[in-house]
């Protein structure tokens, strides 16, 4: 998987499949200019996005053209200045299989709840609220549209358009953006 180039935070959006929310939210972010890499904790490698998953961006006006699906790599955990998770089962896998990468792996959610917009940098703000301890809940979960229809799907992107408009101004503020 090559790296996107340009500077600034380096986020990895992480779902089950790699298939519809992480595929999202990181076109989502990446049309926002965030540096993105998308996976997924349980991925067919190499899998084009869905139908489903791209009218269901088209819809709120993103696209994620080339999109091939990932399986999460302890090289993509290590590289990445924040692990952007779908719901909390994929923060607790990356707590069981990553426990390094546990500091700097929250859910979508809970970052637009807690984490602040500055003073500091990212990596800063990001340890400051000592993820690899908090106690994860059902709440935090932006809902798998897998398995459902169009309108699940168009559900799930409507939701991540509204978090990431939530997010993006949180990770580049603060007098350095860079971790």
């Amino acid at each position: 998987m090559r790296l996107p180039d340009g500077g600034g935070p380096l986020v990895l959006t992480l779902c089950t499949g790699n298939a519809a929310r992480s595929v999202m939210a990181g076109a989502m972010l990446a049309a926002a200019g965030i540096r993105v890499v998308t996976a997924g904790t349980h991925v067919v490698e190499g899998q084009p996005m869905s139908r489903r998953t791209r009218d269901a961006l088209a819809a709120v006006d993103i696209r994620a053209d080339g999109h091939r699906s990932h399986q999460v790599t302890p090289s993509d955990l290590d590289r990445a200045d924040l692990v952007l998770a779908m719901a909390a089962e994929h923060v607790a896998y990356v707590r069981r299989r990553h426990p390094g990468a546990a500091g700097r792996t929250a859910t979508i959610r809970r970052l637009v709840r807690d984490l602040p917009a500055g003073p500091g940098g990212l990596a800063e703000r990001v340890a400051g609220l000592e993820l690899a301890g908090v106690e994860l809940g059902e709440w935090e979960d932006v809902a798998d549209p897998a398995g459902g229809d169009d309108g699940d799907y168009v559900a799930c992107a409507t939701s991540l358009v509204e978090l990431t408009a939530a997010l993006v101004p949180l990770l580049t503020r603060g007098p350095s953006s860079a971790a």
